[in-house]
């Protein structure tokens, strides 16, 4: 469980910088792409992988998440700025922890878990929390059309947890070569779509920019690495580390808005971090 913490703070803290790079007037189009720079050099350094193994890659799994990872990471990121500027961080929020729905269906569907009463209890207490957590008063407002945003983080966010879990279960090629070179194809797309902007001059070079890719990049690879080896280490609880990482999340989250940004949860929220737990350590029991 402690892979599953590390991932929720390294999430969290990403969520954080997402959310002053505005007052920091950060460009997250840079950013993004320095990070993933920083995120591929991190790799190279400290997980060492085989280079040479990759030309070996023959299965179509190992490709196809290779690939959908490698175009989904970075383009999630440009998907969640916008939501957030046409729906609201709160609404942009819920979406991101309703997405647990998807990988939660495809850990009894398509990863073989056995599904206990326990099991059971604990996701629904999960789910419950969650709604209960990212409800908050007067988003009546932001109802602009974003919902076709909206619906694009939940689909994305989902999709890329069953892509993580995949990966993890690769046995013939090293997780660690097929994560560079996500990150390098990540790098490349971000590049690309970074350099067009330049190109229009819709974007100019700012050196603070360097600094945010850096921890941009050094937090969401201890965020993808810890999810991963989370994964690998519960490799028979796959709904246990869906249901946890993102229960995890939105509760600290809650918290750190709480304390950081002066969001104040209602009752209501307070009593879905009870649930949280309670949910958590369920799902943790039917092991």
């Amino acid at each position: 469980m402690h892979y599953i913490a590390l991932s929720v703070v390294c999430s969290v803290a990403v969520s954080v910088l997402l959310k002053l790079a505005p007052r920091w007037q950060i460009d997250m189009r840079q950013v993004i792409a320095g990070g993933y720079l920083v995120a591929s050099l991190a790799c190279l350094w400290l997980l060492q992988p085989d280079i040479s193994a990759l030309t070996g890659v023959g299965t179509g799994l190992a490709w196809l998440v290779l690939v959908a990872l490698g175009v989904l990471l970075p383009a999630l990121f440009l998907v969640e700025a916008q939501a957030v500027v046409l729906a609201g961080v709160v609404r942009t929020d819920a979406a991101q922890r309703l997405s647990l729905l998807i990988p939660l269906i495809a850990a009894f569907t398509l990863f073989g878990e056995t599904l206990t009463w326990l099991k059971l209890l604990g996701l629904a207490l999960g789910l419950v929390a969650i709604a209960a957590i990212v409800t908050r008063r007067n988003t009546a407002a932001a109802a602009r059309s974003s919902g076709g945003w909206l619906l694009l983080v939940f689909v994305g966010i989902g999709c890329i947890d069953i892509l993580f879990k995949a990966m993890a279960q690769l046995t013939a090629t090293p997780f660690a070569g097929v994560l560079l070179a996500t990150f390098v194809l990540a790098f490349v797309l971000s590049t690309l779509w970074s350099g067009w902007q330049f190109l229009r001059g819709n974007a100019r070079w700012q050196w603070r920019n360097v600094a945010a890719a850096v921890l941009l990049g050094m937090l969401n690879f201890g965020n993808i690495v810890f999810y991963i080896q989370a994964h690998r280490h519960l490799a028979n609880d796959p709904a246990l580390v869906f249901a946890a990482m993102n229960i995890g999340v939105i509760v600290v989250a809650t918290l750190v808005g709480a304390g950081a940004f002066d969001e104040r949860p209602s009752r209501l929220n307070y009593a879905g971090l009870i649930l949280a737990i309670v949910a958590v350590i369920a799902l943790a029991g039917a092991r």
